[in-house]
């Protein structure tokens, strides 16, 4: 045990865990993590309610009262994680008070099938927010084109919202630009803007896990320098973006209506690759006024071995860009990579939910009472 994770929060980093299920919530381990490792918040996506609900019996009394009903798959995948994520906010809310509900959050995502469907996106979010029925929920929103325009609709109403799935600067840029465009929006209306929140969740191994395999293929003393060094750059330029956005005079006007920043969250934080220090995405981008979600065996890693030696970020930019520069000098396109990047993330977010939809409705069957 280190005081990894208090140092962390000490320097801005807000410590949020990438996984809920209902065993994790009603074993009171998720009260456990928020008591003693630091834990301010909770995300989940398709691929996690996906594992939660395919483990164990702990799903089996609520599917076997929603079979009962005969619902469809879908009001059932829909009944099972807001149940998760109104449970999981509620453990939370003590967090969400003290810190004045920057932190105590629980991010649930809308429909991957929509992400590329704006106003369906808009009407999803609406939904959950009033599902889950908490002050502390995220609704999670991917920022693929459709998603953009559709996160400034969802803030316009005063709904808290998680970008996710940004690869590019460009895209990130486009982000913090339409979460501008909601505060506006929503101050029109006459909305208290303190009561929004926002993270900005910017991706950052499979950036590494990606541009790695390309380097591979390049092969060269220069191909292999670079490896493992793309996520970090991306995502220090990334930070650059938003303190240039967050210090203009367009947001100065909307802090003192009363806004909150949207915080940039480091997202998929687990290393993929062994040749790399477990805590890499953790320990490199320490930074004020960050969310770092993380898997519970990073969590684990940074809490048992982490080097938390202050602000990583901060001044790096010069060298991010340069070894950005140096992958475009070798032949690997920056915009083509990021664009893969977010196909395959909306692909796998969606995967795993037509997954989810499979496992559920065979559990429906298997628990629906016979007839008689």
């Amino acid at each position: 045990m280190t005081d990894a994770l208090k140092r962390l929060s000490e320097e801005g980093v807000a410590i949020w865990l990438d996984d809920l299920s209902r065993k994790r919530i009603t074993s009171g381990n998720l009260a456990e993590l928020i008591d003693q490792q630091h834990v301010v918040g909770v995300t989940t996506n398709p691929t996690i309610f996906q594992k939660a609900i395919s483990q164990g019996d702990g799903y089996d009394q609520q599917l076997s009262d929603l079979a009962a009903r005969k619902v469809t798959v879908e009001e059932a995948i829909r009944m099972i994680t807001t149940a998760d994520v109104r449970d999981a906010a509620d453990i939370l809310r003590p967090v969400f008070d003290a810190t004045n509900g920057q932190d105590g959050r629980v991010s649930i995502e809308v429909d991957p099938r929509l992400a590329h469907n704006e106003k369906a996106t808009v009407a999803e979010a609406k939904q959950l927010a009033w599902l889950v029925d908490r002050p502390n929920t995220l609704i999670k929103i991917p920022a693929t084109m459709a998603g953009v325009p559709a996160i400034t609709d969802v803030i316009g109403l005063g709904i808290s919202v998680n970008v996710t799935l940004i690869f590019s600067l460009e895209r990130y840029r486009a982000v913090m630009d339409a979460y501008l465009s909601g505060l506006e929006k929503a101050k029109e209306r006459g909305l208290d803007l303190s009561e929004i929140h926002s993270v900005a969740s910017f991706f950052v191994s499979r950036v590494d896990t990606e541009i790695d395999k390309r380097l591979d293929g390049i092969g060269t003393d220069e191909a292999k320098a670079l490896r493992g060094k793309a996520a970090l750059a991306n995502a220090r330029l990334a930070y650059q973006a938003y303190e240039e956005v967050f210090s203009s005079d367009r947001w100065s006007a909307l802090e003192k209506a009363g806004a909150n920043k949207q915080r940039p969250l480091w997202a998929s934080t687990g290393v993929k690759d062994p040749a790399y220090p477990d805590t890499l995405y953790v320990t490199e981008l320490v930074a004020p006024n960050t969310v770092n979600t993380m898997p519970e065996a990073t969590l684990e890693a940074t809490d048992d071995h982490g080097e938390i030696g202050g602000d990583t970020v901060t001044g790096t930019y010069e060298q991010a860009r340069a070894d950005l520069d140096a992958l475009e000098r070798l032949g690997i396109s920056y915009d083509d990579v990021v664009q893969v990047l977010e196909d395959e993330g909306v692909d796998k977010f969606e995967s795993s939910w037509n997954d989810l939809l499979k496992s559920t409705q065979a559990e429906l069957e298997r628990l629906a009472p016979s007839e008689g």
